[in-house]
């Protein structure tokens, strides 16, 4: 399926309106911007903290990278560099890694107009319910914590904070009374993106086109929301699937964390 999105256009695009500019998530959070770094800082243990921007050259580099370090030693809940492989200078990841960070799996930062991804329904026997209650967070998160095969309660905190100030819609894939995939879209004012999460399914109703229903659906919602863009972070086994029903991928990025 073909894309006309112009790459480097959404590419600045998420730059400057998700990295640069983005305003914190989470009660209590708050942003600190230079004109090298931008960075949130998140309150509590199940917060999140990091670098989401960064514009550095030769002569700065080293020295914001040793300062950063010594900051996300003393962060509450997870802490991170998120590079984008397009930051400068080219060897910023190199150094993160010198300065003892380390960097996780290769992301591909998938984008798509929400208006031009294709209606796919749900396989047969299985029901879209959107996330409305406490227990249907406690839901997403044993479908995280099957399908990805770690804990996910620092996302149950985030969830129902995000649910709260309506920056969140959330949708369960339920087959009979099971729960058998899960998804999330994280909203963002005075930009024109969301952001896609989740879509894990458990193994044993994988390949039937699940997540490429999640992904139709959770479109359709953004799209009433006057949504432009949708965008993801898309590890190999996802990435596939977007670009089949329209995603382009227009950066990478990887999270570097303390070891």
């Amino acid at each position: 399926m073909g894309s006309d999105l112009d790459i480097a256009a959404v590419r600045a695009a998420i730059d400057h309106q998700l990295r640069r500019h983005l305003a914190p998530s989470g009660p209590g959070g708050s942003a600190e911007r230079t004109d090298l770094l931008t960075r949130h800082l998140g309150v509590g243990r199940d917060s999140w903290s990091g670098v989401v921007w960064s514009s550095l050259d030769e002569s700065t580099a080293d020295q914001v990278i040793e300062a950063t370090v010594a900051w996300l030693r003393g962060v509450e809940g997870h802490g991170e560099w998120k590079l984008y492989h397009h930051d400068s200078p080219v060897d910023l990841a190199d150094r993160l890694t010198a300065a003892g960070l380390v960097g996780g799996p290769a992301e591909a930062v998938m984008v798509a107009e929400a208006a031009s991804v294709p209606h796919f329904a749900p396989p047969e026997g299985v029901e879209l319910v959107p996330v409305t209650s406490d227990a249907d967070v406690d839901r997403v998160v044993r479908v995280h914590d099957i399908a990805f095969g770690a804990d996910h309660s620092r996302l149950g905190a985030q969830m129902r904070a995000q649910l709260a100030v309506g920056e969140l819609d959330a949708v369960l894939a339920v087959a009979g009374d099971e729960p058998v995939s899960a998804a999330r879209t994280s909203y963002h004012p005075g930009t024109d993106f969301a952001g896609l999460w989740g879509g894990g399914t458990l193994e044993a109703w994988r390949g039937r086109g699940i997540y490429r229903s999640l992904v139709s659906y959770r479109a359709r919602r953004a799209e009433q929301r006057g949504v432009r863009y949708l965008q993801v972070d898309a590890l190999p086994t996802s990435r596939p699937i977007l670009e089949r029903v329209g995603f382009t991928c227009v950066a990478l990025t990887t999270a570097y964390t303390l070891p």
